[in-house]
């Protein structure tokens, strides 16, 4: 492995945009879990929202990011990423990215709106702006002498100097686990990125691809860094309910449409719960349809829309009827099986406008950090437009510090470990993480519920130490270790929080507390074994 000035964990918008902005200057490498197009940033349907016409403002963008994030934004960090919106679309156009053209557009893109936004600001590539996106990108990437791209790689640890006696030293690197070779490498950086998405796969129910384990996190976490309002996870009311279905949306537009939710019975339930039925936000509608799955003892309800002409349907919503026709389900004659689904994590590793964690040498954007951005609740399509924006403000930084010196690092210790006599272990503990969490700490929370939760996660993590200090490493392993301590993180925020704000709410506090305040955990220092 050649020298390597900066490590990027992670391959999604926020990882590839931030090596592109570097690579003319310093040799970067890229780890990603699979391969390099696999991310959540791929599978973003909507657009990245920007102000691109003289009829938007930037106050506008603003006010609406503010009044969705409950109180919780950060002033600062939202006025940087709105303003500095446009540069990064014109960086991606300049990339070749395809977004939908107008020509009636003074700006030459069509521009669509989005819930929450206040004048169509969401510049989108048809209704896979994300997959646009990533293969434009990708393809730079790939062909760029400077990048080095490292699939089926999984970061297990970030390496510190507090760990080796070094206290002055920050982020040195990572260990990774070459999976193809199942051997775990030494990698040292003049710095380090954490840009490994967010952690969906701890909820039974997501619509985040498999990789979302929440690894960023964790490793920020054992590494030293401070991690605020992790109980802020976003849920997507309706995700297709099929046990071959894996994170398939169905789109808030059938509801808008005229689809109706029903009981398996088929009782209408949403306009005892609002006013507006089906057509409420969508925090709302994902807590009736959890209120009611847990009164029923249901595993879904149903989206009716065979009240519908089937012409109509086969017209507005081609791609929804085709992957729902390929599991046997025929929206023309048949209700849709539903459930809510983990979406976005809103909180993560605290950064600063030059996305700095406080360990130095550390960087985190995307999704695993928490900027300040999107407070209590994330405004539709800012996800990607913060990942680009901060790929830019962490690039900015890296190039105009020096690179420190870079050692010779301890290699991974294996000489106490066996091969893991039994892989069970890991997969029952998936699934009892996985399902507890979805039953204690969703989307609709009480006291009770969260001390269930911290309790049966202790247990877990216990086990799961247990087995990581006596067993070889493996991505199984790694993920679970990683969405355990994730999900610690998640509770422990939930149970600070004695009030109802945006994405968390709590039955024993129903009501907001007069003064907004962000839920801010410390880490203290644990070290592992290396």
């Amino acid at each position: 492995m050649p020298a390597i000035d900066v490590l990027i964990i992670g391959s999604g918008l926020a990882g590839q945009s931030l090596a592109l902005r570097l690579a003319d200057r310093l040799k970067v490498a890229i780890i990603t879990k699979r391969t390099l197009d696999v991310s959540a940033s791929s599978w973003a349907q909507g657009g990245i929202a920007a102000v691109l016409d003289k009829a938007d403002s930037i106050d506008a963008h603003i006010q609406d990011t503010l009044t969705a994030g409950a109180g919780l934004c950060d002033a600062h960090a939202t006025r940087f990423v709105v303003e500095n919106g446009k540069r990064a679309i014109d960086w991606l156009i300049a990339r070749g990215v395809p977004f939908t053209r107008d020509r009636d557009s003074e700006f030459g893109f069509h521009l669509t709106r989005e819930g929450g936004h206040s004048h169509r600001r969401v510049i989108h590539a048809a209704d896979a702006t994300g997959a646009a996106v990533q293969a434009t990108l990708t393809e730079h990437v790939r062909n760029h002498p400077n990048i080095i791209v490292l699939e089926d790689h999984i970061a297990i640890d970030l390496i510190v100097g507090r760990k080796f006696g070094r206290p002055d030293r920050g982020c040195l690197g990572a260990y990774v686990l070459d999976k193809s070779e199942d051997q775990v490498v030494t990698m040292s950086a003049g710095h380090t990125v954490l840009a490994s998405g967010g952690a969906g796969k701890v909820y039974l129910y997501t619509t985040n691809p498999d990789t979302a384990t929440g690894d960023g996190v964790a490793m920020g976490w054992r590494a030293g860094c401070t991690v605020s309002n992790m109980e802020f996870i976003q849920f997507h009311p309706t995700c297709l309910y099929h046990p071959h279905a894996k994170s398939f949306l169905i789109s808030e537009a059938l509801r808008g449409e005229g689809g109706i939710l029903r009981l398996p019975d088929g009782t209408r339930f949403m306009p005892h719960h609002d006013g507006r039925a089906e057509l409420a936000p969508r925090d709302i509608v994902a807590r009736a349809i959890d209120f009611e799955m847990k009164r029923h003892g249901l595993d879904c309800v149903f989206l009716d829309m065979t009240h519908k002409p089937a012409a109509f349907l086969l017209d507005h919503f081609p791609n929804i009827h085709a992957n729902c026709m390929a599991l046997g389900i025929d929206m023309r004659t048949q209700p849709i099986p539903v459930v809510p689904a983990a979406h976005y994590l809103c909180g993560g590793i605290r950064t600063d406008l030059k996305a700095r964690t406080d360990v130095a040498g550390l960087y985190a954007v995307g999704e695993t950090a928490c900027t300040g951005l999107h407070g209590a609740n994330r405004l539709a399509s800012n996800s990607l437009l913060e990942c680009l924006v901060f790929a830019e403000a962490a690039a900015e930084d890296i190039l105009s510090n020096p690179l420190p010196e870079i050692r010779d690092l301890p290699h991974w210790d294996e000489s106490r470990v066996i091969d893991a006599d039994e892989s069970i272990v890991i997969s029952h503990n998936w699934d009892e993480l996985r399902r507890f969490m979805w039953d204690y700490v969703g989307i609709v929370r009480t006291n009770k519920r969260l001390e269930r939760a911290a309790h049966r996660i202790k247990l877990l993590a216990r086990e799961i130490d247990e087995y990581y200090s006596n067993f070889r490493v493996s991505n199984d392993l790694i993920e679970l270790r990683n969405l355990v301590q994730t999900a610690e993180l998640i509770v422990r925020s939930a149970k600070r929080r004695h009030e109802s704000r945006g994405l968390h709410f709590s039955r024993d506090y129903p009501d907001p507390l007069p003064a907004a305040r962000n839920t801010v955990l410390r880490s203290r220092f644990i070290a592992k074994r290396h």
